[in-house]
């Protein structure tokens, strides 16, 4: 998840999301990686901070099925 950094009409930080992708990955890095280079391609920009100010992952659950 790519989140930017928004100050509201009073004053306080809100983290608003820019992106969200999913991805297969074999370790966090990796998807931190991969989730990067996606959202640069979707953006059509250079360097995802452009337009985001952190980026996270989150580990999905694996279905059963």
């Amino acid at each position: 998840m790519f989140h930017k950094v928004i100050t509201d009409g009073a004053g306080h930080d809100r983290r608003v999301l820019q992106h969200r992708t999913v991805v297969r990955a074999n370790s966090e890095v990796g998807a931190l990686y991969e989730a990067k280079a996606l959202f640069r391609e979707i953006a059509n920009i250079a360097d995802w901070r452009l337009r985001a100010d952190t980026c996270e992952a989150v580990e999905l659950a694996r279905s059963s099925a």
